[in-house]
């Protein structure tokens, strides 16, 4: 029995609904230093899915009572604005939102240098400014992009991708019917475009050959995201330097 509102095929013809290929993203557009108040910034858009970052830090963190004497402390805040979905959304923090903050949190947690900043605190604020899934992945790309600019010291540079089964495939960058209508959604993040994996969160079913066949491509399509960000990192401080 299909799901009220579902479509009858998310595959027609070999192509996607949005005419994509299984292994192809929608269109990707990434800023680095968009918001001009904040210490660092980045944008990432998965076609029609917005994200926004802002960074502020390393700075002293108050009360004192919360500060750690030999590192930072970390905090990261992802909200969507109330206009980002096609129906309203409630403004301010819910179960959704504290839980991809954490995850978010911990993924970055793996790549900066906390101990050069004791008594810290760095902030990370993301803003999904329109959403079509992947909302957690194309934010935490945005983050990433935004503590680069801000020169946070890090190993490198997280990226993050989904990936999931529709109609019986493994796909790439689940947009939104794939997400609501599709078997299975993961979100695998990477550093360095290596398949050093910091972020797998699945949601639905698969057989042990199609979770391989999934993370893979999903590795594959984060390795492809860092060279994108490191690309438009570059491509700003060299237009600073001119």
């Amino acid at each position: 029995m299909s799901k009220i509102g579902a479509p009858e095929k998310l595959i027609v013809n070999g192509k996607r609904l949005d005419g994509r290929e299984l292994k192809d993203f929608r269109p990707i557009v990434l800023e680095s230093g968009n918001l001009k108040r904040a210490l660092g910034s980045g944008l990432f858009n998965f076609g029609s899915t917005h994200a926004i970052a802002a960074v502020y830090g390393p700075r002293n963190l108050h009360p004192k009572w919360m500060q750690d004497p030999s590192r930072a402390v970390l905090r990261c805040t992802y909200t969507m604005a109330p206009f980002s979905t096609t129906e309203r959304s409630r403004p301010g923090h819910s179960r959704r939102s504290t839980e991809i903050s954490k995850v978010v949190k911990e993924a970055l947690s793996q790549v900066i240098f906390f101990e050069e900043f004791p008594k810290a605190v760095i902030d990370i604020f993301i803003e999904i400014v329109q959403a079509n899934a992947s909302t957690r992945c194309a934010g935490l790309n945005a983050a990433a992009i935004a503590l680069a600019d801000a020169g946070i010291p890090m190993r490198d540079l997280v990226s993050c991708c989904s990936v999931g089964k529709i109609d019986g495939k493994i796909a790439l960058d689940m947009a939104g019917l794939e997400d609501n209508f599709g078997d299975v959604d993961i979100a695998v993040a990477t550093v360095g475009g290596t398949d050093k994996v910091v972020l797998l969160q699945l949601d639905g079913i698969l057989s042990k050959e199609e979770f391989f066949e999934a993370i893979d491509l999903a590795v594959d399509g984060c390795a492809k995201i860092n060279d994108m960000q490191k690309k438009v990192l570059v491509e700003k401080y060299r237009g600073e330097e001119k």
